[in-house]
């Protein structure tokens, strides 16, 4: 591994640590993960659980945050709810990254017909507005969290490849990269082992920032009714309940928890990836493996 790839670590703990932003953000995250993947195990948090005695009933003890129009339980609907959005975007984002990486990696380091046609590949994708995408993916399809997760990570990927594409392009012409190929290695060890370890700090921010990206996504998608479908819970759908009549004043406490833990979420999460940015930024690094 490059001397690049062994501080990235090290330099993502320093920016956790440092400013007060981050760290806010960064437990926030923890608290509400912890929350999410705990608390709707538990006997008395049950996402699901219906009383028709119990419809619309506001903040009580016994419900912290208020019923739905369900009778079920708010607080429970919106942990789920976080649950939901957090798997979706991690898992999408594991999918852009990979086939990001694949993409423009190989457009980045072999260029010549390969980089003409991933990179024409890659602005057709981009011409076309990514919730427009996959707004028409999931209508499209049977919709569910596997269909949501598939379609944002197959179809968010080109601007993270076009950024790798760059920085590969840069890398490839490094004077490691030229040593490597006179020591006799092949073109796929040296992208194992220089071109990924250098690419590690904009990974990093890439998966942040497009983790704020995934998760905003599908609870449009779910607002709009086109995502993940009730009873399952996500924080877009949960969102939506401020559109039924009569709701957005008179219930506040069925859709407002949602709203302001997906901003929350969102806010979070890129404020960790602008303060990685900043820690990280090419500009700042050497060249030398």
């Amino acid at each position: 591994m490059t001397a690049i790839g062994a501080r990235a670590p090290r330099r993502a703990r320093t920016i956790a640590l440092g400013g007060w932003a981050p760290r806010i953000a960064i437990g926030f995250l923890a608290v509400l993960a912890l929350a999410a993947f705990i608390g709707p195990l538990t006997p008395w948090l049950d996402p699901y659980s219906t009383n028709t005695q119990e419809i619309l009933n506001p903040p009580s003890a016994a419900h912290w945050l208020g019923t739905d129009g369900a009778g079920r339980d708010v607080l429970a609907r919106v942990l789920f709810g976080a649950r939901t959005s957090i798997t979706v975007g991690v898992c999408s984002v594991i999918i852009l990254l990979i086939i990001a990486i694949v993409v423009g990696t190989v457009a980045g380091y072999f260029r010549g017909i390969a980089d003409i046609l991933l990179s024409r590949l890659i602005d057709a994708i981009l011409s076309i507005p990514l919730l427009l995408l996959v707004t028409v993916f999931v209508a499209l399809l049977q919709p569910g969290i596997p269909t949501v997760i598939l379609v944002i990570g197959l179809l968010g990927w080109p601007a993270t490849a076009r950024v790798i594409r760059a920085e590969t392009l840069t890398l490839s012409q490094r004077t490691f990269i030229t040593a490597g190929r006179l020591s006799g290695l092949g073109n796929v060890q040296l992208i194992r082992q220089h071109v990924l370890p250098n690419l590690a700090p904009l990974l990093v921010v890439a998966g942040t920032l497009s983790l704020g990206t995934a998760i905003l996504m599908e609870s449009t998608i779910s607002f709009l009714g086109l995502g993940i479908k009730p009873p399952t819970a996500s924080l877009g759908s949960i969102v939506s309940l401020a559109l039924e009549p009569g709701a957005f004043r008179s219930s506040p406490w069925i859709w407002l928890p949602g709203a302001i833990v997906l901003a929350a979420l969102v806010v979070a999460v890129n404020l960790i990836g602008d303060a990685l940015r900043s820690t990280l930024d090419p500009s700042t690094r050497g060249g030398a493996s």
